[in-house]
């Protein structure tokens, strides 16, 4: 037959709302070790550092080191109590605060025997925590079924860019091939006719300018002849060399007899045939006696009276503001329109120096090879552009199908989304699988908090914690770097950011990717512990 103590160890109690077993054990004892505390076995501290008789147990006097023998007093310093809080959540508090007048557990054990007025609120706690564990279930159930829909929706959407980017593969090798055949087309077909055209086209310019600038010479060393002849017989001679200090060979200041009959070749005087070969040598000195007196100084150097200035707008208009209306209104006209930008089908070839003489324009024939040219050009470009356009898709694509979006790809509706909070002084924005920055709320540039590293969540669920690296670097400090840890949520919004510390961040992200399916537990049961 069981003795009375052991009938009472295995007595039942009947609690709240349904029937529950309550095994008694010594106060403050958690019914993980019961088995510890058996009344007719000596006790052994828990810590195995010695027997005692159990009446010493809880005798508020501490025989073990660990305060194991003393777990419903304030004997043991080190000792633990526990709340058993039936009809809400067990807990332990430092045996300091047992009989010290105020009520720590809410079943109010822990006051047994100092005479404060404790009310037993365990019951009105288990309630409303179970109205706030009903409301998460609801949450969490909702949250699940959107992240079906989000799995469903990610699976849709990967596929699409699968085949987006199949596609694009596809069609690049088609625009490969066309960029190539139109560089040909361009280098051999348009543009080399272009070239030799413009060549033919510049040489004939070249030989009339040059048949001109001869003409031109021609007729100058007719009156250079004119004017050196001051006796009128026909010749110049080295005597009437002589007067024209340009040609002062040495810069004597004179032009000696040796140095005339240089310039005529040995002898004294020639006639116009043999001035000919006398004028190759003199006209890049010689001044006209025509020449405006002031266009040379009498101290001019011969590099400096060979070509004299007839025309010049600074001495004509010394300030800017004495231009003319016209010529003022021409210069804006060319910085609206410079040469450079001027398109390369105008007929009229454009001019290397502004004091040359315009080329005359392209002919018909020479003026359809360059229009043919450009527009080979165009066509190539065009196409050298959509290829860059398809590199550039078939990257992002490739890039974004890299991401790790969850075991089932939930989380990829929130790539290239992003998300705000504005506190007193920021505002935070969150791009998942971006960057994280934060901005002035009244004005100031952007600072980087972290870009997008990897899953940082526990073994048991890595996709619980985001984390951001590398952002800016603080001033002699490290760089930036943000935590984003997620919850289960109907929305998806930042709740919340902190900095715990210097340069690291610390966000709140509630999203339906991480609800996981509802437990089949019913929420609404206490948790009593007997």
């Amino acid at each position: 037959m069981k003795s009375i103590t052991q009938m009472l160890v295995m007595m039942i109690l009947v609690v709240g709302f349904g029937s529950a077993v309550e095994v008694l054990r010594p106060r403050g004892v958690p019914l993980s070790k019961r088995q510890f505390y058996e009344e007719d076995k000596p006790f052994t501290c828990l810590d195995g550092s010695r027997t005692i008789p159990f009446d010493r147990v809880n005798d508020d006097y501490c025989d073990c080191k660990d305060g194991s023998d003393e777990p419903g007093t304030a004997a043991c310093p080190n000792a633990s109590f526990h709340c058993t809080n039936s009809g809400y959540r067990p807990t332990f508090i430092p045996s300091s605060r047992i009989n010290d007048g105020i009520c720590d557990c809410c079943d109010t054990t822990d006051e047994y025997n100092s005479g404060a007025k404790c009310e037993n609120t365990c019951r009105d706690l288990g309630r409303k925590e179970q109205e706030v564990l009903q409301k998460m279930a609801e949450i969490t159930k909702e949250g699940f079924l959107l992240k079906q829909q989000l799995i469903q929706e990610g699976k849709n959407g990967q596929q699409e860019k699968q085949n987006k980017l199949n596609e694009l593969q596809n069609s690049k090798k088609e625009l490969e091939e066309k960029v190539e055949a139109l560089r040909t087309t361009v280098k051999e077909t348009a543009e080399q006719p272009e070239k030799e055209a413009k060549e033919r086209h510049l040489k004939a310019w070249e030989e009339q300018k040059a048949a001109v600038q001869a003409e031109k010479d021609k007729n100058k060393m007719a009156e250079a002849f004119l004017e050196l002849d001051d006796d009128a017989d026909g010749l110049v001679s080295v005597v009437e060399l002589q007067s024209h200090m340009e040609l002062d060979s040495d810069a004597d200041g004179s032009v000696s007899e040796a140095e005339a009959q240089a310039l005529l070749g040995g002898v004294d005087r020639v006639d116009t045939a043999a001035f000919e070969s006398v004028w190759s040598n003199i006209k890049d000195k010689y001044v006209s006696e025509s020449q405006p007196v002031d266009a040379a100084p009498a101290d001019a150097t011969p590099e400096e009276i060979k070509e004299p200035v007839t025309d010049n707008d600074s001495d004509q208009y010394p300030n800017d503001e004495d231009l003319p209306e016209e010529e003022e209104d021409e210069e804006d006209e060319d910085d609206d329109y410079p040469e450079e930008d001027a398109p390369p089908t105008a007929r009229t070839p454009e001019k290397k120096d502004e004091n040359e003489e315009a080329m005359p324009p392209y002919d018909d024939a020479t003026q359809a090879l360059i229009d043919g040219a450009q527009k080979a050009r165009e066509n190539f470009e065009e196409s050298e552009r959509a290829l860059r356009d398809m590199d550039d898709q078939i990257r992002n694509i490739e890039k974004e199908i890299s991401f790790d979006f969850g075991p089932e790809g939930e989380f990829s509706y929130l790539y290239s989304q992003c998300y705000e909070l504005t506190t007193s002084e920021y505002i935070y924005r969150l791009c998942p699988f971006n960057r994280v920055s934060q901005k002035p709320k009244y004005g100031g540039s952007e600072t980087n908090l972290g870009t997008w590293g990897t899953w940082a969540g526990p073994e048991s669920n890595k996709y619980l914690v985001m984390k951001y690296e590398h952002g800016t670097g603080c001033w002699q400090g490290p760089n930036r770097s943000t935590t984003v840890k997620l919850t289960c949520g109907k929305e998806t919004v930042v709740t919340s950011t902190s900095e715990p510390s210097r340069c690291e961040y610390l966000m709140e992200f509630i999203t339906p990717a991480v609800c996981q399916e509802p437990s089949s537990t019913d929420p609404q049961r206490n948790h009593d512990e007997f």
